[in-house]
């Protein structure tokens, strides 16, 4: 895998179905060809907004997730700018207190 670690792809949102979406379990495009069944999804360039998660998953991530949609975007003067959103896991134990994660959202200045 890349710097990025291994990431969490939400995809294929729809307004009107807030609940229903594409997850894609990912890594960044590595330089081998790898031999095994694998789908090539290209992320738009973006602005991203980055959020830290720090904790045991998956009550970290989930907490941020909660505060992006319910404090962040309502206080900022950005809205989703459309597309993926992302959470990228870093190495380490996810069971630890200070294990690192993060969302990304694309984002538009209003």
């Amino acid at each position: 895998m890349g710097d990025l670690g291994v990431m969490g792809i939400c995809m294929g949102m729809d307004d009107d179905k807030c609940d229903e979406f594409t997850y894609l379990i990912a890594i960044e495009k590595p330089e081998e060809i790898l031999d095994i069944d694998l789908v090539e999804e290209v992320i738009p360039a973006a602005s991203w907004a980055v959020f830290e998660a720090i904790g045991p998953m998956p009550d970290a991530i989930q907490d941020v997730w909660k505060s992006i949609y319910s404090e962040w975007f309502p206080s900022t003067g950005y809205e989703h700018a459309g597309g993926p959103e992302l959470e990228i896991y870093y190495p380490g134990n996810p069971s630890d207190k200070d294990y690192k994660s993060e969302v990304w959202i694309p984002i538009v200045k209003k």
